[in-house]
């Protein structure tokens, strides 16, 4: 009974539940087919405003470029508006153009045909005046055109010579003037004392009575020294006073200081002597490489080998003609570079050609001190240009770099300067002789006279053989003579006068 009330109820509730399932089906289908609905409206009024939107966008970069386009469609117009403005002006002027030189065309033919008429008269006069030279002066044609072309020659010939002397004149005076700033920039750089060396030595002593302990028993303690030392030890009457003389400045050097270092110590003996001598020679040489190393500082000079610094630091002990041969060395090096430096080419090569040119005066050997300083400077590693500065500072080989000139011509500075050296009396008079003999030796030369120590000469000329312009050549050739034959300091000037008087009496 119970199954079938169980049944019953289950027969009653089954449809009404699966009716109830079907309505909510349904009703769940409608709504989601509400919802497909609103969505699709929705995406569709979305759809709808961004096609609006992608119109309006589209509209607006189309009017954009519209604008751009049109913006530079008349740009382009404009700049072909003044392009075509251009060339019509250009036009307009060539236009003008054109017609001057149409204008000047006719004004030169106008004038080409004045000048082929004139030419004609002045060919008609010519002929008129030749003929008349001829029946005046009775030559023929051939006689009066040799005349003619003798008479035009000779002026053309003073003419020459006058331009060439005005063009000379002004080519000497600018480059004077260049070469003295050159110049006078190197030497005013370059300032030292002079030292006047001699041969002799002086050493003063306490009192007279050491004298005697230097002389010693028999002469013992002095001729050890003079053994020692390679010097003459020279005691006189003098009071406190004792010479030392040698033509060796370095042996000079160290005889002084051993014998200083004695008088100091008081004790006096050969050993002692020997120990003193041989004390002052390694100070020497230590002084001697001072010296090489300070001249390489001033003059800013590197890597000279260590033999050519003890060669350089012996210059130090080395006069010529009373000059320190060092201190010459350092001002020919500043002189060199200063001008290089001007001049634009390798100041620091310069300096060291100036700085070791005289390097062979420092060897203790036979022959030219160029041979002996090039010979040198090769052995210890120096450039070829360095040689050559060596081996052609005074002539003897051809400079074949520019700083072999500038050496060559600071060395001269250096040496010419006033108070520089010191001149023999006899070398200045056969410089003097020379010069007057070289003058006197061209013809036309009535007298001449070397002046002011010879850096002028004045020429007397015969005014009936050389006239004004031939003076002007012979003051050319006799300095290029001078030049070629004499070996002088500085410059000379040749002063050529030629002098004509008439003299008449009134009786």
């Amino acid at each position: 009974m119970l199954w079938l009330i169980i049944a019953l109820i289950l027969w009653v509730l089954l449809p009404a539940g699966i009716y109830l399932l079907y309505q909510k089906t349904v009703r769940r289908a409608r709504e989601k087919e509400e919802r497909a609905k609103k969505l699709l409206e929705e995406a569709q009024k979305q759809a709808e405003s961004l096609k609006r939107e992608a119109l309006l966008e589209a509209k607006e970069e189309a009017h954009k470029l519209k604008t751009q386009i049109e913006e530079n469609l008349q740009q382009q117009r404009r700049e072909l508006s003044r392009k075509e403005n251009r060339l019509l002006q250009e036009q307009e002027r060539l236009e003008r153009r054109a017609e001057s030189l149409d204008k000047r065309e006719k004004q030169l033919a106008a004038r080409e045909k004045l000048v082929q008429e004139l030419e004609a008269k002045a060919q008609q006069l010519v002929q008129q005046q030749k003929e008349e030279l001829e029946r005046i002066a009775n030559l023929s044609p051939e006689e009066a055109k040799e005349i003619i072309l003798k008479r035009v020659e000779e002026e053309l010939q003073q003419e020459l010579i006058r331009r060439v002397a005005e063009n000379e004149k002004k080519i000497r005076e600018l480059s004077d003037i260049k070469a003295k700033e050159i110049i006078a920039q190197a030497i005013q750089k370059c300032a030292v004392d002079m030292a006047q060396e001699v041969t002799v030595t002086t050493v003063t002593l306490p009192s007279d009575d050491v004298k005697g302990k230097i002389i010693g028993r028999e002469g013992r303690n002095i001729r050890a020294f003079e053994s020692l030392t390679g010097v003459d030890l020279l005691i006189d009457d003098t009071p406190e006073v004792v010479v030392l003389s040698c033509f060796d400045p370095v042996r000079r050097e160290i005889a002084r200081i051993a014998l200083e270092k004695l008088i100091i110590d008081g004790r006096i003996h050969p050993a002692k002597i020997e120990e003193m001598v041989a004390k002052a020679r390694r100070e020497v040489e230590d002084a001697i490489i001072r010296a090489g190393e300070e001249a390489m500082e001033k003059a800013k000079v590197i890597g000279l080998h260590p033999e050519m610094v003890k060669l350089l630091g012996r210059l130090k002990y080395r006069t010529s003609y009373g000059q320190n041969v060092l201190q010459h060395s350092l001002e020919v090096a500043h002189i060199a570079g200063q001008m290089a430096e001007e001049l634009g080419v390798n100041a620091n090569l310069a300096r060291r050609a100036g700085l070791l040119h005289d390097i062979g005066k420092a060897l203790d050997e036979e022959g030219p001190h160029t041979q002996l300083g090039a010979r040198a400077a090769k052995k210890y590693g120096e450039r070829e240009e360095i040689i050559n500065a060596i081996l052609s500072h005074h002539g003897e080989e051809e400079p074949r770099f520019i700083e072999s000139v500038l050496v060559q011509a600071a060395d001269t500075l250096s040496a010419a300067r006033p108070g520089a050296r010191r001149e023999m009396l006899e070398a200045y008079l056969r410089r003097l002789e020379q010069i007057e003999k070289i003058v006197s030796a061209f013809p036309g030369v009535e007298r001449s006279y070397a002046i002011q120590a010879g850096r002028e000469v004045r020429v007397i000329v015969k005014p009936e053989e050389i006239d004004d312009a031939r003076a002007e050549v012979l003051a050319r050739e006799i300095a290029k003579k001078i030049e070629q034959e004499m070996e002088y300091p500085g410059q000379i000037k040749v002063v050529v006068i030629r002098e004509k008087r008439a003299i008449e009496y009134a009786k």
